[in-house]
């Protein structure tokens, strides 16, 4: 019988960080200041809906942008040479390896007034706010974001057999019959895992449309951070109703996942 010790030390770190602070929120989010039991959290929450949505919309809207600018990659990495794999990933995770905050910032100097980019568009002769929009947060969340979806969707296609591949051209198929039948099906779980990956924190996040945003373009995730400071009962209610929200996103991604395994 294999020892359980090893699991000791993520069993204590799951209890600590993950199990606790979750029976916290979940304690404050269903009682008054004075301690006593009351929903009334959940109806003072029903007047951010429309962050709710807003946020929700943001997030879907990343995730689509995410998964079509990172497929075509993940294929383009998935056919070159083991030295091509490793040139491109690490070209996609150099960034990663600066801090989250200065990353967002370096947006905000490119498209601030006067800024690289907001140069060069009215170099273009076009006079657009680049930022302070939900445009700019859209594009930080896709520039933070999107390696968390090449990834997965790479690590996939890298366990396609290249024997179906070839198979299928000898059975008559053309590249794009190919693609259609035998890449695109085979590679679903790696969309379902970066989906996933991408939009639950998007979803929740907050420090993207704190610099890149304007004051209508708050997220669900810059609320809950004000709330806090005053009252963590309503703050953890509105917590408590994104986590449902995201848990019920996971289960649907991985029904779907399941139907297609068994298809």
């Amino acid at each position: 019988m294999k020892s359980k010790a090893p699991s000791i030390p993520y069993l204590i770190w799951m209890l600590l960080f993950t199990i606790i602070p979750l029976i916290m929120v979940i304690y404050y989010a269903f009682t008054d200041k004075s301690g006593n039991f009351t929903i009334q959290t959940f109806k003072d929450s029903l007047f951010y809906t429309d962050v709710f949505i807003r946020s929700l919309w943001i997030a879907l809207v990343s995730t689509l942008l995410c998964l079509v600018l990172a497929y075509p990659l993940s294929y383009v990495m998935s056919r070159s040479s083991r030295r091509g794999q490793n040139i491109l990933t690490m070209l996609i995770m150099l960034p990663m390896w600066m801090n989250f905050i200065l990353r967002i910032y370096a947006w905000v100097l490119l498209l601030q007034n006067d800024g690289l980019i907001d140069l060069a568009v009215k170099f273009l002769g076009l006079d657009v706010p680049l930022l302070g929009n939900a445009g700019a947060v859209i594009l930080g969340m896709v520039y933070n974001y999107l390696p968390f979806m090449i990834l997965p969707i790479h690590a996939v296609m890298l366990k396609i057999d290249n024997s179906l591949i070839e198979a299928s051209k000898d059975l008559g198929a053309n590249k794009f019959n190919v693609f259609r039948k035998v890449v695109f099906p085979l590679s679903i779980p790696g969309i379902i895992s970066g989906t996933t990956m991408v939009f639950v924190p998007t979803a929740s996040t907050f420090l993207v449309a704190q610099y890149l945003g304007g004051t209508g373009d708050k997220m669900i995730g810059d609320v809950i951070e004000n709330i806090f400071q005053r009252d963590k009962n309503v703050g953890s209610a509105i917590s408590l109703v994104l986590m449902v929200i995201i848990l019920l996103f996971i289960i649907v991604m991985n029904k779907f996942g399941d139907e297609e395994v068994v298809a």
